[in-house]
């Protein structure tokens, strides 16, 4: 059966807390990855039944507390994000103190202390206007590859590619139903690598002739916006 590198990613997370599922309920206390996967599947799970974000996060919270993972995980693993398929499209859920305030030791030796001051969204470098031609909203994270994003969105993907919004990490934006927004879109930092997201790319995203290809793939997918100056329903951009 062929599966695309993100239901492959998907797999793998559910495997890996499976396997912390079984060691939970022999009794054994879980290491870092295992507290990790188990966490974060919860939440993926939650998002599947369709709770909605805030919903999926408190699930994810209540799965394990202090005394249910190794010492000092609670002190290395104060945040956990993970890449979720909600009713409204697929949204990067913040995990913050995943085993709750008290699993973590503020001012031990190695733990994380979030910072005070709040978190303020970058310069865009591009903006371009978004139309959602759905008939239901969509949302897309701040770190999303935004030329892969929903293909019912229309906009130039072109002008994404490389991109993603200019937003807060952990923070999406939602276009509604048959709504238009302009949005502010940054370069993709790192090595800008894109692994996973809708498959259009897997791989460098400045290597030669990997743009062209994924405009090539994005048209054959049916991708609004990526045949440049055919929009949807015979219009222009």
């Amino acid at each position: 059966m062929p599966l695309t590198p993100t239901e492959r990613d998907r797999l793998l997370l559910f495997t890996a807390a499976e396997l912390a599922r079984s060691r939970h309920r022999r009794g054994l206390r879980l290491n870092v990855p295992e507290a990790t996967a188990l966490i974060a599947d919860t939440v993926c799970e939650a998002a599947r039944d369709g709770l909605r974000l805030a919903a999926a996060l408190e699930r994810g919270r209540s799965v394990l507390g202090p005394d249910d993972v190794l010492p000092g995980v609670g002190d290395v693993v104060t945040e956990i994000q993970v890449e979720a398929v909600f009713d409204d499209g697929t949204r990067l859920a913040v995990i913050s103190d995943p085993f709750g305030a008290w699993g973590r030791r503020d001012g031990a030796p190695g733990a994380v202390l979030p910072a005070s001051e709040s978190v303020e969204a970058p310069t865009p470098a591009t903006t371009l206007t978004v139309r959602n031609t759905a008939a239901v909203p969509i949302s897309v994270t701040s770190h999303f590859h935004f030329f892969e994003a929903n293909p019912r969105l229309y906009f130039d993907r072109s002008a994404a590619y490389g991109m993603r919004l200019a937003a807060p990490t952990g923070s999406s934006t939602r276009f509604d139903a048959g709504g238009a927004v302009q949005v502010g879109l940054v370069p993709m930092g790192g090595d800008r690598i894109a692994i996973g997201f809708a498959g259009l790319v897997d791989g460098p995203l400045d290597a030669s002739g990997a743009k062209e290809e994924a405009l090539r793939k994005a048209v054959a997918c049916g991708y609004l916006g990526a045949d440049a100056g055919h929009g949807p329903e015979g219009t222009n951009p």
